[in-house]
């Protein structure tokens, strides 16, 4: 329990996550009257009252506008989500639904493109999901073919089922001996090792030890360079049903709308959440301004990192006003990372 939940009694909290629970229901203003109702306390509308003063003074609580009603603040989320919240697991219909969409194997950008959907399509919220960082899986195997033009078309295998394509330029025209010669030398080098280290050892080879290279061997490690080049700014992710946010009244207001939907296309700042949700463990959540990126100020990211080969990958999660059935999300979204690393992982691919 946290420590301002420590702070408060026991019908101080009851009525805490009567308010929240209602609010998250209706998404309108809780007065006291309808918590007398909802709360089972038995308590009158003063005495009540008296409670949500004492939580309103705490910056639990409070009042929009000139409403008699109150709302939660992001600390009355946030003490809501760590010690009130009663995760409700999901149902075998939605388990299903996700088994199925999850479950047959696919190139790992269709099943980014997958997951993402389900989450949107199940939360009728927003649903992200980021592309595998290439750094933290493995060459399985490179190979180059000649194109026109001194362009070569490089093939290279990950993790033993993820086929990557990618077109380099080089400086001198090769044939298809000298390319097969250059992916020979670099698979006898490299299979096995992750990609960071490939692209650090290429870089110490080019630094060092030009002068004992022969010109295929420095060829072959030039279009490696080439090849697996820094793309760490390109991160990308795949966001699905940020439509399904106009839906919802607190995110419908044209400048929130506006800056919600710059920070999508311009990216940085959902990649910046993105990766300290990567830095932990299990289920992160941002609620309102806690994400430090105003144009979330009204929202909640709910995020877990998915795994291949026992080594985190990504993250993906769901993106919704702050008044979210965290109850539900949760669940969500941890069992969706669960499945999206088990389609990955080739440990678990049936032979």
């Amino acid at each position: 329990m946290s420590d301002r939940a420590k702070d408060l009694n026991e019908r101080s909290l009851q009525l805490l996550k009567a308010l929240v629970e209602r609010y998250i229901s209706d998404g309108q203003p809780v007065g006291s009257r309808v918590l007398s109702k909802d709360s089972a306390l038995n308590l009158s509308p003063a005495t009540i009252r008296n409670v949500m003063a004492d939580l309103e003074d705490l910056g639990l609580i409070h009042s929009p506008h000139t409403s008699a009603g109150r709302i939660p603040t992001v600390s009355g989320y946030r003490l809501f989500v760590n010690s009130l919240l009663t995760v409700k697991p999901l149902n075998a219909k939605e388990l299903m639904r996700l088994y199925q969409g999850l479950s047959e194997r696919d190139d790992a950008s269709n099943m980014i493109g997958v997951a993402s959907r389900l989450l949107a399509e199940l939360t009728k919220m927003a649903g992200v999901v980021t592309l595998p960082r290439r750094e933290l899986v493995c060459l399985r195997h490179i190979e180059f073919l000649p194109l026109s033009h001194k362009r070569v078309l490089v093939i290279f295998v990950t993790n033993e089922q993820e086929v990557h394509n990618k077109v380099i330029h080089t400086d001198k025209v090769f044939s298809a001996a000298e390319l097969q010669q250059a992916g020979a030398y670099l698979n006898s080098i490299y299979c096995g090792h992750s990609l960071a280290t490939v692209r650090a050892a290429v870089l110490k080879e080019l630094q060092d030890d030009q002068e004992r290279m022969n010109q295929a061997m420095l060829d072959a490690i030039k279009m490696a360079q080439l090849t697996f080049e820094s793309d760490s700014g390109k991160d990308d992710y795949v966001l699905a049903g940020q439509t399904n946010l106009m839906g919802f009244s607190e995110l419908s207001d044209r400048d929130h709308l506006k800056k919600l939907f710059d920070a999508f296309t311009h990216k940085q700042d959902v990649i910046h959440l993105l990766d300290q949700a990567m830095k932990a463990e299990g289920v992160q959540i941002f609620i309102g301004e806690e994400s430090g990126y105003q144009a979330f100020d009204h929202c909640s990211l709910v995020t877990s990192s998915y795994s291949v080969n026992d080594e985190v990958v990504g993250v993906l999660g769901v993106i919704g006003p702050t008044r979210m059935a965290y109850e539900k999300i949760i669940p969500f979204v941890d069992v969706t990372a669960k499945l999206l690393g088990a389609a990955l992982n080739p440990k678990t691919t049936a032979p």
